[in-house]
């Protein structure tokens, strides 16, 4: 009787045990159980379930041993500028993940491939300093994804060129950039592909409904646009807003202000203002060609006598804290025109404050532009020291105070102004070119739908496909890529619904697919700001001006379905009429509130729903009420329209200064032109005109050509304002602004077009620097009897021409 174990099972001899074998991990049935074959004739290959992390011995990578490998990736290919910190952290990262290999197996190369392009990804600049944290969060997510030395992840590397990671939390899976935040997020300006999510740009570029051009059509409010600031030390842009976070708790991005905007705002922020506009324009003039010395020039006598010519055309800017000591020397200045707590007109810059005497100045050009408190200009002329206070005023030196005595100015001139595809370094002769190499912020994304260099390229790829120049037998009038401006909708007078009702009928008459695909209607929507007038109906008799719009709206239901209308408010319109009664309210100002155009917004409800109920299809016109200024971006940074609604010339006129010197002149039919270049010491500078488009006959109406008077006004306006590079060059008591909601107030980089309406001068379409500025003026055309003008912009050609019919 054979002995059993404790637990009652009978004990076999060791002889007769079979063999302990592994139980396989996934057994498999045996192919003949009948003939006794082995289940696994072949022992199964079972991978491991977690690949073992290869061992990597680290080595100390001197930084002088990477700087030729670190130059050929960051600068030759990637336009990037390293620190030596930066260098240096990189070389301990490359020294402890990589080890031996670094060299031999091209480990190197692939880490400095992929930090290289995550930097650009988030924006960092051309300057990449390993001192700051943004450097080491790119390497802190490239760890993780490193296994022997190379960079393994789950996914491949998307179109943007930088790592995607999976983390889980709570049955959730955030996929996280280096260095981004969230693809999650909604934000239009937190988008992880720099605004290729948010243009909807997809790998089928024929799919049907991508083929209307205004699909491509975004308005941006100016409380919606990203807050911008140059750095001067990094000589680039910085963006402020607040930090994101994803699920493990650690910052994605840093800024250096991470406050949010606020209408109430530190009185600090209001001296960022002007020092950031001065610094704007400063780094712009650093950047033209005339304040660039040569740097060939050597002692020899002969090589100076050579480049005499060109070392004429190089100025430089003398900080007016220089200016204490040098008597009766000769300066260029660059700063602020102010008036002083006495009365007397000064220039500041940062350094400091001296009064200025322009008796005997002359603007340059003359009578060309708008000199007036509040613009940055350059000042050509003689310091002269006082002989009573020699050193300053209030001991102070000169150093951000008042320097004693006066500069004595023989030339005046605005800042020369800049192209915008110098501005994003974009080659080509009009900008449609590649981007260089050289400088420029075609990284930088000013308007939060992606940077040049990011969508640029495959926006121009789009817009001309489905934007196609007309063809010779063609009328260029007609086609759908036209834009409609109507300037000084006053809905008060009824000649302004009758001409509005003219115009539109003429588009209706067209043919669906030639329908303009775009119409904005300016302010003032009322004649007078009667929400601040007390008993003469208020906001309730205001509303009732709307809804006679739209009624007029409703009866060309083709428009509504096509097209998308956008309205622009005016000094006038509510809210900010209600306290400020019609004067200059602040900027930038909110569009015209719900509560007053709902029954517009159910007109194109309306007709969308009727196209639906007839075709099938549903249609996609719609109203938009947006800010003054706002953005219409068109193909993203590909085509940028600035709109913006005031009467400037009045304002220039009451406060700008007048020159003895300077007297009117009378040009000629034909266009000046001239260089843009700042004022010499010795002579005139040679600016550009601002170019008058030639305005063909219409088949509408043929308008009356525009006059010398006419012309020479809209080339001074525009001069005025695209060289200060701001919508607001005054002082803040006379056009308040809001110190947080500066960046839509800039002009850098210059639009491709831009709507100045101003009804204090006539409808004009002039082209500067490569802007074309337009002005409709009012639809019911001053001094003319019953007719109609408006300015229609054709997206192809960008130019525009003023258009006129009779109602």
């Amino acid at each position: 009787m054979s002995k059993s174990l404790p637990t009652g099972k009978p004990k076999t001899a060791s002889i007769f045990k079979a063999p302990e074998t592994p139980a396989p991990a996934n057994p498999i049935p045996s192919s003949s159980p009948a003939f006794g074959t082995p289940a696994h004739t072949i022992r199964p290959f079972n991978p491991p379930a977690v690949a073992p992390k290869a061992s990597i011995l680290p080595v100390l990578l001197p930084p002088v041993t990477l700087r030729p490998l670190a130059f050929r990736t960051f600068t030759k290919k990637h336009s990037l500028t390293l620190t030596s910190s930066a260098l240096q952290v990189i070389a301990t990262f490359i020294g402890r993940h990589c080890g031996t290999g670094w060299r031999e197996e091209g480990l190197a190369e692939k880490v400095l491939e992929e930090v290289a392009k995550s930097w650009k990804a988030r924006s960092g600049g051309v300057i990449v300093d390993g001192e700051k944290g943004a450097l080491k969060d790119i390497l802190k997510n490239l760890e993780g994804s490193m296994v022997g030395g190379r960079i393994v992840v789950a996914r491949e590397l998307s179109r943007q060129n930088s790592l995607v990671l999976g983390s889980s939390q709570s049955g959730e899976v955030s996929h996280t950039r280096l260095g981004l935040r969230p693809i999650s997020l909604v934000r239009e300006d937190s988008q992880s592909s720099f605004g290729i999510s948010g243009l909807g740009v997809e790998e089928d570029e024929e799919e049907d409904e991508n083929r209307d051009p205004r699909k491509w059509l975004k308005v941006i409010d100016a409380f919606e646009q990203p807050r911008l600031i140059y750095n001067v030390g990094k000589k680039h842009f910085d963006k402020y807003m607040i930090t994101f976070k994803n699920i493990t708790k650690t910052p994605l991005m840093h800024f250096r202000d991470t406050s949010k905007p606020s209408l109430l705002p530190p009185a600090s922020h209001k001296t960022q203002v002007f020092r950031n506009r001065y610094n704007l324009i400063h780094q712009r003039l650093l950047r033209n060609e005339s304040f660039q010395a040569p740097t060939f020039e050597t002692g020899k006598a002969s090589l100076r006598r050579s480049s005499s010519n060109i070392a004429q055309q190089s100025y430089k800017l003398t900080p007016i804290a220089n200016l204490l000591g040098r008597n009766g020397s000769t300066h260029m200045l660059l700063g602020l025109l102010t008036i002083t707590p006495t009365g007397t007109l000064a220039i500041n810059d940062l350094t400091g404050s001296i009064a200025l005497d322009l008796t005997h100045a002359k603007p340059l050009p003359e009578d060309g532009a708008w000199f007036a408190p509040g613009m940055i200009v350059i000042v050509d002329g003689t310091y002269e020291e006082d002989d009573n206070n020699a050193g300053g005023l209030g001991g102070s030196g000169g150093i951000g105070g008042t320097i004693g005595g006066k500069f004595i100015g023989f030339f005046i001139g605005g800042p020369p102004c800049e192209r915008r595809q110098t501005t994003l370094g974009l080659s080509g002769k009009n900008g449609d070119g590649d981007i260089t190499a050289g400088g420029g912020f075609g990284w930088v994304d000013f308007l939060g739908l992606g940077s040049e260099r990011a969508v640029g390229s495959k926006m121009r790829k789009i817009s001309q496909r489905l934007l196609k120049p007309p063809s010779e037998e063609e009328d260029e009038s007609e086609g759908r890529g036209r834009i409609i401006i109507i300037g000084e909708v006053t809905l008060d007078k009824p000649a302004t619904l009758q001409a509005l009702k003219k115009l539109l009928a003429l588009y209706a008459a067209e043919t669906e697919e030639n329908t303009p695909m775009t119409f904005i209607l300016l302010g003032n929507f009322v004649t007078h700001p009667i929400m601040a007038r007390g008993g003469s109906g208020g906001s309730i008799e205001y509303k009732e001006y709307f809804d006679t719009l739209a009624l007029t709206l409703a009866e060309y239901p083709t428009l509504l379905q096509a097209s998308t209308f956008i309205f622009v408010p005016g000094d006038n319109d509510g809210w900010n009429s209600s306290f400020s009664a019609g004067a200059a309210t602040t900027l930038p100002r909110p569009g015209v509130p719900e509560v007053f155009t709902s029954r517009i917004k159910r007109a194109f409800a309306s007709a969308n729903a009727e196209l639906e109920k007839e075709r099938g299809t549903k249609g996609d016109g719609e109203a938009i009420w947006t800010s003054n200024p706002t953005r219409v971006l068109l193909f993203g940074p590909n085509h940028e329209i600035l709109v913006f609604r005031d009467n400037m010339t009045s304002r220039l006129r009451r406060t700008a200064i007048r020159f003895s010197s300077s007297t009117p002149t009378v040009e000629d039919d034909h266009d000046i032109q001239m260089s843009n270049t700042p004022p010499p010491p010795s002579s005139p500078p040679q600016q550009t005109s601002p170019q008058p488009e030639e305005e063909p006959s219409s088949p509408i109406s043929a308008p009356q050509p525009a006059s010398e008077s006419t012309l020479h006004a809209a080339r001074k306006l525009t001069k005025t304002i695209l060289d200060q590079g701001n919508l607001s060059p005054f002082p803040l008591s006379i056009r308040p602004v809001l110190w947080d909601y500066t960046s839509p107030l800039q002009i850098y980089p210059l639009p491709t077009a831009m709507v100045l309406a101003d009804t204090d001068t006539d409808a004009f379409c002039v082209t500067y620097e490569g802007c074309h500025v337009m002005n409709p003026g009012c639809v019911v055309a001053p001094g003319r009897r019953g007719v109609a003008r408006w300015v229609e912009y054709g997206v192809v050609k960008g130019t525009g021409r003023v258009r006129e019919c009779l109602f």
